[in-house]
C-alpha cells in the first residue's frame, strides 16, 4: 500500500478514484484533509466522463444541487462537505476519503491541548487526536447513508 506520507500518494488517490468512479457510474463524494490534495485529483479527473465538481468552483449550495441534478457526477471536497450535506438517493452511492483526518499539528489551540496533556502525563494521540479524527470520519460517512432507503460503499484510501 502507498502510505499517506509518499509524494505520489495523491496521485494513487487519482488512480483508486478512477477505478472507484468506473463502478459507480458517477455518484460520489471524493472528500480531502486538504485543498492541494483536492485540486492535485480533480486535475487527475478532468478528462472524466462524468461530471466533474470541485469545491471553489461555485457556492456550496450550487454545487450540491448540480450534483443532484446530473444524478451521475462526481464532486470533490474539503471540510466543509464532510459535514452538513444532505443527499439523498442513487445520485451519491460513493464516498471516498484520501486520509484519515487527523487535525493539523499545527493547529495552535491543538498544539496547546497536547502540550498541556502532555505536561499532565497524558497520551494525546489516544486522547484528542484519535477521538477527533473518528468523530470526522463519521461525519464523512455520514454523507453516504442519509435515511433507511439509502445505501453505498465508502473507500478509505488510507492504509493506517
Amino acid at each position: 500500500p502507498v502510505e499517506p506520507s509518499n509524494p505520489s500518494y495523491n496521485s494513487h488517490v487519482a488512480e483508486v478514484a478512477k477505478s472507484v468512479i468506473e463502478h459507480s457510474q458517477g455518484r460520489i463524494f471524493l472528500l480531502f484533509t486538504s485543498y492541494k490534495a483536492m485540486h492535485e485529483v480533480a486535475e487527475a479527473l478532468k478528462e472524466s466522463d462524468y461530471p466533474v465538481l470541485v469545491q471553489g468552483s461555485g457556492a456550496k449550495t450550487q454545487l450540491l444541487e448540480e450534483f443532484r441534478s446530473h444524478g451521475n457526477a462526481i464532486l470533490l471536497g474539503t471540510n466543509s462537505f464532510w459535514e452538513g450535506v444532505d443527499v439523498r438517493g442513487e445520485a451519491l452511492s460513493c464516498v471516498l476519503i484520501d486520509k484519515i483526518p487527523f487535525a493539523s499539528p499545527g493547529d495552535p489551540v491543538l498544539e496547546a491541548r497536547i502540550n498541556d496533556l502532555k505536561e499532565r502525563g497524558g497520551n494525546p494521540f489516544r486522547t484528542i487526536q484519535i477521538p477527533a479524527a473518528v468523530i470526522q470520519l463519521k461525519q464523512g460517512i455520514g454523507r453516504l447513508i442519509r435515511d433507511t432507503h439509502d445505501s453505498g460503499v465508502l473507500v478509505l484510501c488510507d492504509p493506517r
